[in-house]
């Protein structure tokens, strides 16, 4: 795992596997249906257990799918993290740009919200919606850090946000926008 701080102390950027983070909150980029699936969702369905996909399914009994731009919580299970944040992030052409960017920027705000709420103080994300999503990689990486900037910028209360990304190519678009956006 390596790793980058940014200008802006509460950010860091790393390298690595999000399902070994040790932060309160790990973030999952899940479908509508919170029953797992691909990429980070599988990923962290897997190496949780099966604690996280039981409370996947009380939510979806309470409240049925979780819409693009929201978010949920449950057990991080076997996970060194405390909880999951379970956000549904946008579909690349299902919605115009602008449509697509604000849904993209809600996942970090409602799941920034969400921890809060919760209690947590760090919190780290995937590359939301990036993978078979298609959002376009650049793009979504600008409208993450501008989100959780915006985030930090107006609350005190989050102590560290990590942008983990499983990827090189990720890696070095994340580590672009912090070090010349600082």
């Amino acid at each position: 795992m390596s790793s980058y701080l940014c200008g802006m102390e509460k950010i860091k950027l790393i390298r690595g596997d999000i399902t070994k983070m040790e932060a309160d909150a790990v973030v999952n980029a899940a479908n509508s249906s919170l029953m797992g699936g691909g990429g980070v969702d599988g990923a962290i369905h897997r190496a949780g257990g099966p604690e996280i996909l039981e409370e996947c399914r009380q939510i979806r009994a309470e409240c049925g799918k979780c819409p693009a731009g929201q978010a949920v919580i449950t057990t991080a299970g076997k996970m060194p993290s405390r909880k999951v944040i379970h956000t549904v992030g946008p579909i690349w052409g299902q919605q115009n740009e602008t449509e697509s960017d604000r849904l993209l920027a809600d996942c970090y705000r409602n799941s920034l919200l969400l921890a809060v709420k919760n209690g947590m103080k760090s919190v780290a994300f995937p590359n939301i919606s990036t993978g078979v999503y298609g959002f376009p990689k650049e793009r979504a990486a600008r409208v993450a850090t501008e989100a959780v900037k915006a985030f930090l910028a107006e609350d005190t209360s989050i102590e560290h946000v990590y942008f983990v990304c499983f990827d090189e190519e990720n890696y070095r678009i994340y580590e672009a926008l912090l070090v010349n956006n600082q």
